[in-house]
């Protein structure tokens, strides 16, 4: 493992386009790398985080994130200290630079998930010590990264392949993916209603790192249409958090883009083994939810969450890797 190749010793992740296309790339090799020394227990034998403490600041709940940095840390002998809503003063009786300043003597590093990019960006800025961003309002890189990872896991590369997102094209799982796909050289197609359309700056980063690396961002308001060649299907909850009070339009307006067997009968890849199914989780696929036990499935049906080309799975363990891939290439 080449860690200090990466060049990300002391660096902060706040969005992918942080990084170079070839640091982005190197990470999900990391991690992949890192995946299989902890199959072999090498990380038991010589961790790489020993005698490090890394601060949690989640101002939203969290499945994946919390546990997979958790686990990731510690898998390599560091420690984790979890700090939720009600466990900081943010912007109430300490404002966000001093409260970094103050993290920042204590902690090796600080994971961040909650609502502005602005509160992660002043982490960054004013901690002395590397942040990184485990989900804004605006990006979501760690999770792009995993996604990344098990796509090139699935088909033994990513450059070539096209990726459809299909939903809310302007959240931050959607924009992190636009430029993800683009800086490896995948061909990204957002498949959304014009009101959800993605911001024209984003849609703009994504296309100068597509323009880099020979594919395409484009923008589909046609299902059937945007879905065709696709090699990965991917969606999203319809109403994020702090949404709630939009889910009734959003149902409306995104009915027509559920991810169900006539769509990925659609892509055209589905009888050659040539798609997958991803999501980043949670999803309103079965009965089993407040939500769905009244309405149904959301965002996909039942049938394609359970198929075998279903890989959220591998994908929601991916980013217990692709975190612990960011953490040691800022702090070894």
């Amino acid at each position: 493992m080449n860690i200090a190749g990466l060049g990300l010793k002391g660096k902060s992740l706040l969005k992918l386009a942080d990084l170079s296309d070839q640091q982005m790339l190197g990470l999900i090799d990391l991690a992949c790398q890192l995946k299989e020394r902890k199959k072999r227990g090498e990380h038991l034998r010589s961790p790489l985080l020993h005698g490090r403490n890394i601060c949690l600041i989640f101002q939203k709940s969290s499945t994946r994130t919390h546990c997979a940095t958790v686990v990731a840390v510690l898998d390599e002998g560091g420690h984790t200290e979890y700090l939720g809503q009600n466990d900081i003063h943010f912007g109430k009786k300490e404002s966000v630079p001093d409260t970094a300043k103050v993290l920042g003597r204590m902690f090796d590093g600080i994971l961040f998930r909650g609502f502005s990019q602005r509160t992660v960006e002043d982490l960054a800025k004013y901690s002395g010590v590397p942040v990184w961003n485990g989900l804004t309002d605006d990006w979501h890189p760690t999770q792009i990264l995993a996604d990344l990872q098990t796509v090139r896991e699935h088909f033994g590369t990513l450059k070539g392949l096209k990726l459809a997102f299909v939903g809310d094209g302007r959240n931050n799982v959607c924009n992190s993916l636009m430029v993800g796909c683009a800086m490896a050289g995948m061909d990204m197609v957002n498949v959304c209603p014009p009101e959800l359309a993605p911001d024209n700056a984003v849609l703009a980063l994504a296309r100068q790192a597509a323009a880099r690396n020979h594919c395409t961002v484009t923008v589909c308001h046609d299902p059937a249409q945007g879905v065709r060649g696709a090699n990965v299907l991917y969606t999203d909850v319809w109403a994020s958090m702090g949404e709630e009070s939009l889910f009734q339009k959003r149902l409306e307006l995104l009915r027509p883009f559920q991810v169900n067997m006539d769509m990925v009968r659609q892509t055209g890849n589905l009888d050659c083994n040539r798609v997958i199914f991803l999501h980043c989780l949670p999803a309103f696929h079965d009965h089993n939810t407040e939500i769905t036990k009244e309405i149904g499935a959301l965002e996909v049906s039942d049938e394609v969450f359970e198929a075998p080309f279903s890989l959220v799975f591998d994908e929601a363990e991916n980013r217990m890797h692709t975190i612990k891939a960011m953490i040691v290439a800022s702090l070894t």
